[in-house]
């Protein structure tokens, strides 16, 4: 048989992308890449955590250098890997073909770092060799498969816990999964289609003419109203800001920022929104324009990270310990013993959200500004 099934490019129902751009057959193909080595990972959610969880590919690779890898995920998250090498397969828990195809695949290694009894009852019904994380056990409840993975689920469980932490959520991911932690980087790879995206609206809107840009992610989802700041304060912060410095403030978010973002228009007519119906890709391409990126604890600080922007972050009821900072995020947040409560509603007025001030944040907007303008 000509055929060399075991390629990880042989997609099986089609020719693969040699055949069909350069002709390649598979008998005298430079590029058949046996598996050797398969590995998947369950991660479905959220879209921020879905991404910031890419940062153990790195390490993955570097132990398993000739592994197939698949992501399991949900059908919105499906474009986070979108030109990254390192995934060569992404599946869905939406497809009607995913149980037949869990249940059929032999992988070598599995991991699974979330608690969550929906994926973790997927982790059960995998066929691997070694599995790392969490499954279902015979009574329905979260199973963690060894030591590495318990000190995390305890964390999910006892609040008392989680306010102690001092581990950032990318080294505890890589401990659960076995893994050496090197700060691997979150990856999102922008590609040229989406770079031109970017330069077009750059020159759609004269943004060169500012000596500076800013971004702003006004809200955070609805899970954490809490995470978000008052419009209050950006309404501060930017009349500071026009005060003295020449610089293009960019607005960012989806259906849930646009009230915000549109308020804030109403206030700044120069200001840019940069749309709250964008595609993800659309939001990633967009989101390489600012030098400096200030947003809550939610999917933009994980894109900005990831696309190497100075940040800043305003943390409430989420921990800040959590968030490894790649020598790029600026943490603020006010001084409450009752931080990372991990609250959606709170009786104290002020709350620690409103208790973080423009100054706070105009203070980490100059210091960051400084590498920008000299």
């Amino acid at each position: 048989m000509i055929l060399k099934n075991d390629c990880r490019h042989f997609p099986g129902d089609k020719p693969c992308w040699f055949n069909k751009h350069e002709g390649a057959i598979c008998d005298s193909c430079g590029h058949y890449s046996p598996v050797a080595f398969k590995i998947l990972i369950i991660k479905l959610d959220a879209l921020g955590d879905v991404l910031r969880t890419t940062s153990i590919l790195h390490a993955l690779k570097e132990k398993y250098p000739d592994s197939f890898i698949t992501w399991l995920t949900k059908n919105n998250a499906k474009d986070i890997f979108k030109n990254n090498p390192l995934v060569d397969e992404v599946l869905t828990i939406e497809s009607p073909e995913l149980t037949a195809i869990l249940l059929s695949t032999k992988y070598n290694l599995m991991i699974h770092p979330d608690a969550s009894p929906t994926s973790a009852s997927l982790a059960s019904i995998v066929n691997a060799d070694e599995k790392k994380g969490y499954i279902l056990n015979s009574l329905g409840k979260i199973e963690p498969l060894d030591d590495n993975a318990v000190e995390w689920l305890e964390m999910g469980a006892f609040d008392q816990l989680k306010k102690k932490n001092t581990k950032t959520y990318q080294q505890i991911i890589h401990e659960i999964a076995g893994l050496d932690y090197k700060q691997g980087k979150i990856i999102v790879n922008i590609t040229e289609d989406e770079q031109n995206f970017a330069k077009d609206f750059c020159i759609k809107n004269n943004l060169t003419k500012y000596d500076y840009l800013l971004g702003i992610n006004s809200g955070s989802s609805k899970r954490w109203k809490l995470k978000q700041w008052r419009l209050e304060g950006f309404i501060e912060l930017i009349k500071e800001l026009k005060k003295t410095d020449n610089v293009g403030i960019l607005l960012y978010g989806g259906k849930e920022e646009q009230e915000q973002n549109e308020q804030l228009k109403k206030v700044f007519p120069d200001m840019i929104d940069t749309g709250s119906d964008n595609s993800l890709r659309e939001f990633f391409a967009l989101m390489s324009l600012p030098d400096i990126v200030i947003t809550g604890d939610t999917l933009a600080l994980h894109a900005a990270a990831a696309l190497g922007k100075k940040t800043i972050c305003l943390f409430g009821p989420t921990s800040y310990n959590e968030i490894e900072d790649y020598g790029l995020i600026e943490k603020v947040y006010p001084d409450m013993e009752c931080l990372v409560c991990y609250l959606n509603e709170c009786a104290k007025s002020p709350n620690c959200m409103d208790l973080i001030s423009s100054k706070m944040v105009l203070d980490k907007v100059n210091k960051l500004k400084i590498t920008i303008l000299h």
